[in-house]
């Protein structure tokens, strides 16, 4: 006995909108960074220069706030690397005299637009998961790379 074509087309719209969800579902999961958070909108997903950090390096990272949860998309130095995470310093724009271990940088010396003038924070150490890093800036001078080792050995 054949079938109503209008009960085909009704499974087909259903099986149709089905695929979609699925397809939507699975895109923004794949979005969601590890730890349950989110990217920044605007912001690149994973490494972008496909390399991994370096000692000595500074990148731009999703790093973790100091006093609670979250992070902000910084500059940073690199110290060392433990296993799929980095400890790193980071870097900031504004100077804070109150904090012991702040070191100017040259201008410049994080890759921003503005060329602000730029400050390392040695007196935090942060965990930064690899994935995290997404734009490597340069290789910070060997005389500040020194002061900067002998704090933290």
């Amino acid at each position: 006995m054949p079938m109503d074509t209008s009960w085909w087309l009704a499974l087909a719209a259903v099986v149709a909108i089905a695929l979609v969800a699925a397809v939507v579902d699975g895109r923004a999961r794949s979005r969601s960074r590890p730890g349950g958070g989110r990217r920044p909108p605007g912001r690149p997903r994973g490494r972008v220069s496909g390399r991994k950090p370096q000692p000595a390096e500074i990148w731009w990272a999703d790093v973790p706030y100091e006093d609670g949860p979250g992070s902000k998309d910084r500059p940073c130095l690199v110290l060392e690397m433990r296993g799929k995470n980095a400890v790193v310093v980071k870097i900031t724009s504004k100077y804070h005299d109150e904090r012991a271990g702040v070191i100017p940088l040259p201008p410049g010396a994080v890759g921003d637009a503005q060329g602000r003038p730029s400050f390392l924070e040695t007196d935090e150490l942060r965990s930064v998961p690899v994935w995290a890093f997404r734009r490597r800036v340069g290789v910070v001078d060997p005389i500040l790379w020194d002061q900067v080792r002998h704090l933290h050995s």
